[in-house]
């Protein structure tokens, strides 16, 4: 069995920016993600048997979308300030298109749809539980970083990535590229 989903790499020189807005939330109980690791994802599939994986790659081939120009930057949480599990990285672009492109052309698997409107992020980090002596801090910061800007990047690609869990986080591994036509 393959854990895996279809993300777009940050580039490598966005990595420096993405460690510093993290370094920023370092006295507070959050998860970070390794920056090696901040994607956008646009498929979470799951579990799948080995031979599917095969299967997957060669349907993402058949994505049509356009390479585009996109903007990374801004910070925020989901689901709401008041009670958050996720902070992100805002990811503007032509995302939602490239999503619906790729869940098209993974139908026929019948893999479980997103219960949420898909909204092109980054993952920073993941929090279980904030002390409420943080709260005010962790809110100030998001405010701070609402509108810092990473900066722009070509999405000319696609990547379908294994994960495999450990105890010290994921490990990512890219089993196939699509470039977009």
């Amino acid at each position: 069995m393959a854990r895996i989903f279809v993300a777009v790499d940050l580039p490598e020189e966005f990595r420096d920016e993405v460690r510093g807005i993290q370094s920023r939330f370092s006295g507070l109980k959050l998860k970070l993600v390794d920056p090696e690791l901040v994607h956008v994802t646009m498929k979470f599939i799951g579990e799948v048997k080995d031979p599917m994986v095969s299967e997957v790659a060669e349907a993402l081939g058949e994505v049509e979308c356009k390479p585009f120009d996109a903007f990374i930057g801004g910070v925020g949480v989901f689901p709401n300030p008041k009670a958050p599990r996720v902070v992100w990285l805002g990811a503007e672009g032509n995302f939602e298109v490239l999503h619906d492109e790729v869940e098209s052309c993974l139908s026929k698997f019948r893999f479980k749809k997103d219960r949420k409107k898909f909204t092109a992020h980054a993952t920073l980090a993941r929090i279980k539980f904030m002390p409420s002596g943080q709260r005010e801090e962790f809110l100030e910061l998001l405010d701070e970083l609402s509108d810092i800007e990473i900066g722009n990047m070509v999405v000319d690609r696609i990547s379908l990535k294994k994960s495999t869990l450990t105890p010290q986080g994921p490990i990512y591994e890219t089993l196939h590229e699509v470039m977009l036509k």
